[in-house]
């Protein structure tokens, strides 16, 4: 690509951003639902991790390292074994797992219930079974994976709250698959959202997502991305 194509392609991609960010305030990109109404107990310790998988992880890593409380969100797999869990094996879609985010957060500042609240209605449709957006294939289905039986508890009450309020038009088809083990992805794969906010999928896919999470929750929105500090 000539210069002229990379200014011209750079400010076709800062057009289509301002219109991605306007259209995801008014458009019904992200779905303002209740807190739990079971949380974790209140703790004391200040490091606890949460697993989900909403589709591409780009994305859900994305909106996960702009939440207060989060102090590490690492972009994986989750759902099959060791031997498998490469992006190329996983993107065939036989493997088991799913494209994953593995969250630490301070649990003295942010809860699991709130981070679920996040993951539920910004980070990723929950009524999509095995796609969201242009990805389709059962290594983008939603699921969670608890860490712990209070997570196991948490997510099962809040799937069901959130059903029985008929919250979304559609059940969520977002599974809960215990013992599951997480594998980070590639190195090229960590902090996509912040190193390539011009690349066409992030425009049009994640960005609105960011923009939406400080619109319907800005108490619980950062500026500043928490990102990975190392390749994986």
């Amino acid at each position: 690509m000539n210069s002229i194509s990379k200014k011209l392609g750079g400010a076709l991609a800062l057009l289509t951003l301002a219109a991605c960010q306007q259209s995801a305030i008014s458009a019904e990109s992200a779905v303002v639902i209740a807190a739990p109404a079971v949380d974790e107990p209140a703790r004391t310790d200040h490091s606890a991790t949460a697993v989900f998988a909403g589709g591409c992880f780009w994305g859900v890593q994305g909106v996960f390292q702009h939440v207060k409380g989060v102090t590490s969100v690492v972009s994986g797999y989750t759902g099959g074994d060791a031997r498998n869990a490469s992006y190329e094996a996983v993107e065939r879609g036989d493997t088991g797992h799913a494209e994953s985010v593995k969250i630490t957060y301070d649990p003295t500042q942010i809860s699991y219930g709130k981070l679920l609240q996040v993951f539920f209605s910004v980070a990723h449709d929950p009524t999509l079974l095995n796609r969201q957006g242009p990805d389709s294939g059962t290594q983008y289905r939603s699921a969670i994976f608890p860490q712990s039986p209070v997570q196991f508890s948490v997510a099962e009450k809040y799937i069901a709250q959130l059903n029985a309020s008929h919250a979304y038009s559609k059940p969520l088809a977002t599974r809960i698959e215990n013992g599951k083990q997480f594998y980070p992805a590639e190195g090229y794969h960590q902090n996509y959202l912040t190193l390539h906010p011009n690349d066409p999928y992030i425009v049009f896919n994640d960005l609105p997502k960011v923009v939406n999470l400080k619109r319907i929750a800005p108490d619980l929105y950062r500026a500043d991305a928490v990102l990975v500090r190392q390749a994986m």
